[in-house]
């Protein structure tokens, strides 16, 4: 069935308003190294209700039904605002025989309810938002009180590296689908409000875009007064 105007328009860009997703994205290019046991991480232990934030191609689909294998009850949702990569993740999915509730959707304003996910999964994700801050409120809206934010993310260095990443940037966004190397993402989830209950940096990475981080934070609630 062809789709409608506003599909065909959305396949020309992606989530940053960059052009045409045939352009490599970091988690592309992040497949050049070997991501397996970090994606282990984020899919390790699930139970109830699991947000895939950004789905892209589907990578974590292959962990995710591992997870479901293991017999836990899991419910598990994801969002792509590309279509091109929402088809992708459709056929990965299929694959690997996953149960997964697919939809179009930006990090920035995410369509669920208040306190719907357990936990959500964030996977080179924050480097190509738009606005990274209001993506993370969304997250903290969306997640329960006792519930769980994981994510990997490469950020900015430090030293000169750091300044490197910053003069690079502008010109690399353009050519890697909006990704953003200098994203101080781990100082924004801290901010988010979140409180860290894990978080490591990994030497992992291709430059320029590297380090990651990893790590699992929960939400802090604000006093009601």
């Amino acid at each position: 069935m062809p789709g409608t105007n506003d599909e065909k328009s959305d396949t020309n860009r992606t989530e940053t308003g960059s052009e045409t997703s045939d352009r490599p994205s970091i988690a592309a290019l992040s497949e050049r190294f070997d991501l397996t046991e970090h994606r282990r991480y984020l899919s390790r232990d699930l139970e109830g209700m699991i947000l895939d934030l950004g789905a892209g191609k589907g990578a974590m689909f292959p962990y995710l039904r591992t997870a479901v294998q293991r017999g836990p009850a899991l419910h598990l949702h994801a969002i792509e605002p590309d279509p091109h990569r929402r088809r992708q993740a459709k056929r990965t999915a299929s694959t690997h025989g996953l149960d997964v509730h697919l939809r179009s959707g930006r990090a920035e304003s995410l369509p669920y309810a208040d306190d719907t996910f357990d936990v959500i999964i964030a996977s080179a994700v924050f480097c190509t938002v738009q606005d990274p801050s209001r993506a993370l409120t969304e997250v903290h809206r969306v997640v329960k009180p006792d519930g769980e934010f994981r994510f990997l993310e490469h950020v900015r260095s430090g030293g000169l590296r750091g300044y490197v990443q910053d003069a690079v940037t502008p010109f690399w966004k353009r050519i890697v689908n909006g990704c953003h190397l200098n994203r101080r993402t781990d100082d924004w989830i801290a901010a988010g409000p979140f409180d860290f209950d894990e978080i490591e940096t990994l030497s992992i990475g291709v430059s320029p875009s590297k380090p990651f981080v990893r790590g699992t934070a929960t939400p802090v609630r604000k006093t009601e007064t």
